[in-house]
């Protein structure tokens, strides 16, 4: 290989070596601002959760968009005030109850483990260790720590939620001054894809927004219709934490079974039975009927693919990225139609 030769291979390795140094920059640097890109995109979530009935008010009213907002966020006020006075007086004495409730549940389950052979060889192995006849007290020195811990993590929370509601009214205000910013920023020969790339990221993330919204709305009536007439205690608090649940698929419905469960055990072993069937009838409607039918024209997600997505941000980000994994899967399962199935599966000869 001659001197002219060597030239463009070794301007071609400096470009790998800097691509490559540039991809390692970019994802330290998202890493580092990871917490500051999740608000951004629960924002942009928000926003998206907004403009739809912003979009729907329009249609309906010939109103500017800012006057279609404060239309909204009244609405939204009246309406939650209204949901307030009706539901949370009964909420706040189910509450009570279910704490008053929960000396004797954890009695039945203690009486129901006795029954169980070796429950009770692995309570007296570790009553006979070194956690009752040791240093008790310095393994319950670092709760105090933890306790402030949470206390600045629930703090920080509040200020992320903050920032969030903010960044979104904003967004909704003029959502196409930030779409022409995203599209000033692409290379103009694919400006138009990315305006058609952002109207369909838009489109799927309503429609799974409107979706959801509805099916956690049915599956909170029909929970607390069925728990109702099984004279369950407690229906009106167990059917809205799965109603609020139904939002986080696949973990979600499970984790919230646990509370009907519990309080049907206080009422007989054939309660248990009754609330078990009708959460899984409940389950299979929501999950093979309700939301496949509000969500076949927008977005269609793979179980493994939504329980991956959960199972990875959540140990990445924690809760917060467990309730957003959804949202996220379904813009980056449409932004990969369009850039890699499309723009070069398609089109690789």
């Amino acid at each position: 290989m001659d001197g002219n030769d060597r030239e463009p291979a070794l301007e071609m390795n400096a470009r790998t070596m800097l691509g490559a140094l540039a991809l390692i920059v970019l994802a330290l640097l998202t890493w580092e601002l990871r917490w500051v890109l999740l608000v951004l995109f629960g924002s942009v979530v928000l926003a998206v959760a907004l403009d739809v009935p912003i979009t729907l008010v329009r249609r309906l009213l010939p109103l500017n968009r800012p006057t279609a907002l404060i239309v909204v966020l009244l609405l939204a006020v009246l309406l939650g005030g209204l949901l307030l006075q009706l539901l949370v007086p009964e909420l706040i004495d189910q509450v009570r109850q279910l704490g008053e409730l929960m000396p004797q549940l954890l009695n039945r389950l203690v009486s129901l483990s006795r029954s169980v052979r070796w429950l009770p060889d692995l309570e007296r192995s570790l009553s006979s260790g070194s956690l009752v006849s040791g240093d008790l007290w310095q393994r319950l020195q670092p709760l105090g720590g933890q306790l402030l811990g949470f206390a600045g993590g629930a703090a920080s929370t509040t200020v992320q939620l903050v920032l969030m509601l903010l960044l979104a009214v904003l967004m909704a205000l003029d959502p196409r001054a930030h779409q022409r910013l995203l599209v000033a920023v692409t290379p103009s020969f694919y400006r138009i894809q990315m305006q058609t790339l952002l109207g369909r990221c838009r489109a799927a993330l309503g429609g799974w927004l409107a979706g959801m919204t509805v099916s956690a709305i049915s599956v909170f009536l029909l929970t607390w219709a069925g728990l109702a007439l099984l004279r369950i205690p407690l229906a009106l608090l167990s059917a809205l934490v799965c109603g609020l649940l139904t939002f986080v698929p696949t973990i979600g419905p499970t984790a919230s079974t646990l509370l009907p469960l519990g309080l049907a055990l206080m009422v007989s072993p054939g309660a248990v039975v009754q609330v078990l069937l009708l959460r899984l009838v409940l389950q299979n409607l929501e999950a093979f009927l309700i939301t496949p039918l509000l969500l076949s024209h927008t977005v269609n997600l793979l179980p493994t693919v939504a329980l991956m997505a959960q199972l990875s941000l959540g140990a990445l980000l924690g809760l917060p990225g467990v309730l957003l994994a959804l949202p996220l899967v379904v813009v980056l399962q449409v932004i990969c139609q369009q850039l890699v199935v499309r723009d070069v599966m398609d089109r690789w000869a």
